[in-house]
């Protein structure tokens, strides 16, 4: 390796895995550029700077990128809520944004391409029990949301292009790292949504069977992960990962519901004692979209639910590290710990209050016994629920 200070690109940089990454790869000594269409709200430190770019520019990111040595592609669109409902905007930014980059990459000599992927890309609905890479994608009809058709399709571009031959003569390396739900003190996707539900006294029962097991990854695991992936691109490495998809997870499954505890608890809330069968949980989010579609018109809401957040929940679907353990020197330092982000929410005064949620309480709870109804006596989509190893 050079002595050198390598130049690092973070794409999605303003978002918190990819400022966590950045901040990490500056506290290594590289020289790092966030590139996002939103500025990261945490401050910068020494050796990172944020540029203001949309991957979907390709003269832009031509300006942005050039000389870097390694790109980390961790941008995307439509995760979750109501961005999942908008097929044009996640086309463009998940498939025609990766592929703005890669060919960036190819022009501009950057022969280092870490791109974050998702389990969706192998996962629909239908159980996995410590699953490898050696799973196939999901059939492009079985997708019940476009953002992971499109995860997929633009990982398999990414690995496609591995090992093309650049403008001077070199090779692009390429790899995906499959990432599982993220978590970690300060997230602002997943977690703000579970405490306003809190808040709200939406959280009645607990969601999906309490035998269904899934995969989660702690902020620092992923940053771990994402550094570890970009030097096992390099020849002092023999670009062992170069070519090659990995599942990253905390390595310890377990129930969400069961995850939760310690946030829903600690928070000061009574966690709920019955599950809402994942059939009803399916219907109502089946009923939510197709209101969603009507209504986006004239008011773009927030999803209280969609079918693959119902599938991610409900359904045991867990994946094996041993490649990411072998080839890149995985390993996950905290595990399944919500220890931070509890803490994180006390301080920010997030605790219930003496405001009685009781006549919400009871409204959900009626909703919730007549949408059962209709589930059961309704023709409804199947939906695949855990089953025993």
């Amino acid at each position: 390796m050079t002595d050198r200070q390598e130049i690092h690109v973070v794409t999605g940089g303003g978002g918190y895995p990819g400022y966590n990454l950045g901040r990490k790869l500056a506290e290594d000594g590289h020289s790092v550029r966030l590139l996002d269409i939103r500025e990261p709200i945490w401050e910068l430190t020494d050796g990172m700077e944020f540029i203001k770019c949309s991957i979907c520019d390709m003269e832009n990111i031509c300006d942005v990128i050039k000389g870097a040595d390694v790109v980390y592609h961790m941008a995307s669109y439509g995760m979750s809520g109501r961005e999942m409902l908008n097929k044009d905007a996640i086309e463009k930014v998940n498939i025609g944004g990766t592929a703005n980059l890669l060919d960036a990459c190819l022009q501009l000599n950057i022969t280092r391409f870490v791109y974050t992927s998702t389990y969706n890309v192998v996962f629909y609905g239908e159980a996995i029990h410590n699953g490898d890479e050696t799973l196939p994608y999901v059939p492009a009809g079985k997708f019940t949301d476009h953002y992971s058709m499109t995860k997929m399709r633009a990982e398999r571009n990414v690995i496609f292009y591995n090992e093309r031959m650049t403008s001077d003569g070199s090779k692009l390396r390429t790899c995906a790292l499959r990432m599982a739900g993220i978590y970690g003190p300060g997230e602002l996707r997943h977690f703000p949504r579970i405490v306003n539900l809190l808040e709200a006294g939406l959280v009645v029962f607990k969601a999906g069977p309490d035998d269904a097991r899934v995969d989660f990854v702690h902020v620092d695991n992923l940053v771990q992960a994402h550094v570890k992936a970009g030097q096992a691109l390099t020849a002092e490495r023999n670009f062992i990962a170069a070519g090659k998809a990995y599942f990253i997870n905390d390595d310890m499954p377990v129930n969400q519901n069961e995850l939760l505890r310690p946030l829903i608890e600690g928070l000061g809330y009574t966690y709920p004692r019955y599950c809402a069968p994942a059939i009803l949980l399916f219907y109502c989010a089946w009923i939510t979209e197709m209101i969603h579609y009507i209504m986006i018109p004239f008011y773009n809401f927030q999803p209280f639910l969609t079918r693959t957040e119902v599938y991610k929940t409900c359904v045991t679907h867990y994946f094996s590290i041993e490649r990411a353990r072998n080839d890149l020197g995985y390993s996950p330092t905290i595990q399944n710990d919500l220890s931070g982000i509890v803490n994180y929410y006390k301080k920010l005064g997030r605790v219930k209050g003496h405001r009685s949620s009781s006549l919400v309480y009871y409204l959900v709870s009626l909703i919730i016994v007549v949408l059962f109804y209709y589930a059961m006596t309704s023709s409804l989509p199947g939906v695949t629920t855990s089953s025993p190893a």
